[in-house]
């Protein structure tokens, strides 16, 4: 992901925020850039009082639901997968590949 894109991404969830609840709390966002071995890049944004993941992806933004699973955190929507584990991700995507992703700092 190029920096606009970030940077479009960033202001999209901010705004987001913004128009839902004007509460300081709610606005509280966790941002992580991942990296696949398929070279897939995407970035997960997590607001505080919300159990979805919100994802940038191969240009669009998705909200993924919070599903229930042995290990880690699972979400899936608009044909994505996602799992978190403490060292790392696995994306399953809307082709069928599925494939291992990485934080990036």
């Amino acid at each position: 992901m190029n920096r606009r894109e970030t940077t479009l991404f960033g202001a999209a969830l901010c705004f987001v925020g913004i128009a839902v609840g004007s509460s300081p709390a709610f606005a509280q966002v966790t941002f992580q850039s991942y990296r696949c071995a398929d070279s897939t890049q995407f970035i997960v944004g997590f607001f505080k009082y919300d159990k979805r993941a919100h994802v940038q992806i191969d240009g669009k933004s998705l909200s993924l639901g919070k599903r229930l699973g042995l290990s880690g955190a699972n979400y899936s929507g608009g044909g994505f997968r996602l799992k978190i584990t403490k060292t790392g991700a696995t994306l399953r995507h809307a082709r069928g590949q599925v494939t291992a992703c990485e934080p990036v700092s």
